[in-house]
């Protein structure tokens, strides 16, 4: 199938087999055309799980995603051992926050933008960075990530505690 997409211009593979398919990355990454990135990671939670992606040679560009593998500092972890492996980072959603760490690092070379979480961003959070031309641009008078919750919209989609509690003890 990558030499058919290839034949349409596709040069980005994204997860082509489970990302815990080592094998299976490696053998698409060493086998297909030349010029398509195999690139996979995104359901990473942890640091090792990054490297053992990295370690084998499985891909060519490593996804990262900071709402899954422990925010910014993990983000910032994955993009430190790709960076060691001298392939590029991929931010996976989340773009209004992945937005303004991305723009902090070297060689992340996109931010995924999703049509339903770019609709979940602009319902709950202000502060949503600018979408110029294909680039999302931050607001650098923002401190942090520039995100800031719109409790009001929010609180219809709150759990309270009690509830929280009793499905937690279930």
């Amino acid at each position: 199938m990558a030499e058919r997409f290839a034949q349409s211009g596709v040069t980005w593979f994204e997860e082509p087999v489970s990302s815990d398919d080592l094998e299976g990355l490696r053998l698409l990454r060493d086998r297909g055309p030349a010029g398509m990135q195999i690139a996979a990671g995104e359901y990473g939670y942890t640091p090792a799980a990054f490297h053992r992606l990295l370690a084998s040679g499985a891909v060519d560009t490593l996804q990262a995603d900071a709402t899954r593998c422990g925010g910014v500092t993990g983000f910032v972890l994955a993009h430190a051992q790709a960076q060691a492996a001298g392939i590029p980072l991929s931010a996976h959603t989340a773009p209004a926050l992945h937005a303004s760490i991305a723009a902090g690092l070297r060689d992340v070379v996109n931010v995924e933008y999703f049509h339903d979480h770019v609709l979940i961003e602009q319902r709950f959070f202000d502060g949503l960075p600018a979408l110029i031309e294909g680039e999302l641009v931050p607001d650098v008078e923002r401190t942090g990530h520039g995100l800031i919750l719109k409790r009001q919209d929010a609180e219809s989609y709150l759990v309270a505690d009690a509830q929280l509690s009793a499905d937690t003890a279930r």
